[in-house]
């Protein structure tokens, strides 16, 4: 164990992603008359867009479930600060073996390697479970990244070797979602500087912890860590890249 034990990195996030106060509510904008709904977020983290979701419609209710437990406990603690615990519940578990159907609104951002598999059918496997759980006409807020320009094999590399056919264009992406049985009812992207405002919050914590504890034995680890991080980001995914959020309808 690291001693003193690194800051979550949560700490210094809204979102676990590249999104704005204003973006994240225009996306919920985007699902319509929510009152009386009932949203659900398949590996939700710690939640946020959810909390935001019943914070802007008083009688919708929430569901979310994630396999990690420090950001369910984070989530949580946020519900009861806003006076929303009773309207969400949030729980630790395997999202890709969660059983719910017919909801009215699905939220899956950034989540699709839930469903397991190799990385390569991330998508495909989400978006097949995803339209299992909605009922007809229901809402399915969909994150995921995509390939802003080809990436060339050293940006790969440097992204963890990501494999290339992981991702695709906005339009492929588009594609995929439509034949899965959906209708696209909104289209938008992650800004550069909604990216580079959560990179900079994601690492602050590493950052911060190095230069409180230049000393401990356990310094190489985090800079090793932060180094990482730092090489995808700087060398791999930054302009690389993006990420789209669909409102889509389930036909």
């Amino acid at each position: 164990m690291t001693t003193p034990e690194p800051a979550p990195l949560y700490r210094d996030c809204d979102f676990n992603g590249p999104l704005s106060d204003d973006h994240s509510a225009r996306l919920i904008g985007t699902l319509g008359p929510l009152d009386g709904r009932h949203v659900v977020d398949v590996g939700c983290g710690w939640a946020e867009l959810l909390l935001r979701t019943l914070a802007s419609a008083p009688t919708a209710t929430g569901f979310g479930i994630d396999i990690g437990e420090g950001a369910i406990a984070h989530g949580r603690a946020n519900a009861a600060e806003r006076g929303l615990a009773d309207r969400v519940e949030l729980v630790v578990g395997d999202a890709g073996q969660w059983a719910g159907a017919n909801a009215d609104v699905v939220f899956n951002i950034g989540s699709t390697h839930a469903w397991g598999g190799d990385p390569v059918t991330h998508t495909a496997n989400a978006l097949e479970a995803l339209s299992g759980l909605l009922r007809p006409g229901g809402r399915l807020l969909f994150g995921e990244c995509f390939w802003t320009r080809e990436p060339t094999d050293a940006e790969l590399a440097a992204m963890y070797d990501t494999p290339r056919a992981q991702y695709r264009t906005v339009r492929g992406l588009v594609d995929l979602a439509l034949s899965y049985g959906f209708r696209l009812r909104a289209l938008s992207q992650a800004s550069l500087s909604e990216w580079d405002d959560f990179e900079n919050r994601h690492a602050k914590a590493w950052e911060e912890w190095l230069v409180e504890n230049s000393g401990s034995p356990d310094a190489e680890e985090i800079r090793a860590l932060s180094e990482r991080h730092r090489v995808a980001r700087v060398d791999g995914w930054r302009e690389v890249m993006g990420m789209a959020y669909l409102t889509l309808v389930r036909v």
